[in-house]
């Protein structure tokens, strides 16, 4: 099967190119086998600024807009839905999901500003952040912190994706 991504775009204010889509495509791939992630997909969601803040809103109580979400399909050692009535053979359409990635166009564009790089870099940046949230990775201490960044930037490297 391998890593798929799924993507949709649900704002306007940027136009999306083809060549970045094939690029988080490639962060993908370096991104999982950096962590040994051979199959799964990931849905990924381009929206404005307006439409994260409600989604930060809603399912993170912090009223702002952010850059980027995530949504683990998997937490923990079980998964959170459970398939009842399943025919023999028949497989549970979400067990090869690994969750939603959701980055604001708007924000990327404006941090790619703010930090001296390209809008491709940071929107690379917040696909491999918000993939390795989906593996379980956070930066909530400062060891957990450099732990991640640094996987980041190493895929970022490996895709030629510099500041």
């Amino acid at each position: 099967m391998g890593l798929t991504l799924a993507w949709s775009n649900e704002q306007d204010a940027i136009e999306l190119r083809d060549e970045w889509i094939a690029r988080l495509e490639q962060l993908l791939g370096l991104a999982g086998e950096a962590e040994g992630v051979t199959d799964g997909e990931v849905a990924l969601t381009f929206v404005d600024d307006a439409r994260i803040h409600e989604l930060n809103r809603e399912y993170r109580g912090i009223d702002r807009p952010t850059d980027v979400l995530s949504f683990a399909m998997q937490e923990g050692d079980e998964p959170d839905i459970v398939f009842d009535g399943l025919e023999d053979g028949e497989s549970d359409p979400f067990s090869g999901m690994l969750g939603d990635i959701v980055i604001s166009l708007e924000r990327a564009k404006a941090q790619s500003e703010e930090y001296g790089h390209s809008l491709e870099r940071e929107i690379g940046f917040l696909f491999v952040h918000g993939f390795l949230h989906l593996l379980g990775y956070d930066h909530q201490t400062a060891e957990e912190e450099a732990v991640m960044f640094a996987k980041q930037e190493a895929i970022l490297q490996q895709a030629g994706l510099t500041r």
